[in-house]
C-alpha cells in the first residue's frame, strides 16, 4: 500500500484525484452521520466548495424533504467539524429503473369459495364476471 501512495504523490494528476477522493469520503461520512436514515440511501453528498455542500437527491420528493431539513443538517455538519454554511440540493435522477419483482398472490380455498358464491349471485353483472375471471385464475 505504501508504494501505491508514493505513486499517487509523484504524479500531480493522481495526487489531485486522491485529494478529491479523500474530500468526498469525508463529506460522505459526515453527511451519513447527520441525515435521517430513511433519506440517506436516496442522497449522495458531493464536494464542498466555498463552504457550500452540494447534495444529490434521487428525486424531487427527496429534494423537497431535504430542503425542509436544511437548518438542522447544516448545524449537524458544523458540529461534525465540517466547514459548511449552505447546502445546495440538486435532483439527479438515477439511470435505469429497478424492476420490482412480481409477487405471486394466491387465494385461499375459503376465499375462492366465498368469491365463487358471490360471483354466482352477481352473475351477468360486470362485477360477477370479474370475480369469475379472478376465481378461474386462482384455480390454475
Amino acid at each position: 500500500m505504501r508504494k501505491l501512495n508514493a505513486l499517487f504523490k509523484d504524479n500531480a494528476n493522481l495526487e489531485a484525484l486522491t485529494s478529491l477522493s479523500d474530500s468526498l469520503t469525508a463529506s460522505k461520512n459526515a453527511w451519513n452521520a447527520v441525515v435521517p436514515a430513511q433519506l440517506a440511501r436516496y442522497t449522495q453528498p458531493g464536494v464542498i466548495k466555498h463552504k457550500r455542500l452540494t447534495v444529490y437527491a434521487h428525486n424531487g420528493a427527496i429534494a423537497a424533504r431535504l430542503k425542509l431539513l436544511l437548518p438542522t443538517l447544516i448545524s449537524g455538519l458544523q458540529k461534525q467539524g465540517v466547514e459548511v454554511t449552505s447546502i445546495r440540493v440538486e435532483v439527479q435522477v438515477q439511470s435505469g429503473t429497478r424492476e420490482t419483482p412480481k409477487i405471486l398472490r394466491t387465494l385461499s380455498a375459503q376465499a375462492a369459495e366465498n368469491l365463487d358464491d358471490l360471483a354466482q349471485k352477481l352473475k351477468g353483472s360486470p362485477l360477477g364476471e370479474a370475480l369469475s375471471r379472478l376465481i378461474s385464475r386462482a384455480e390454475k
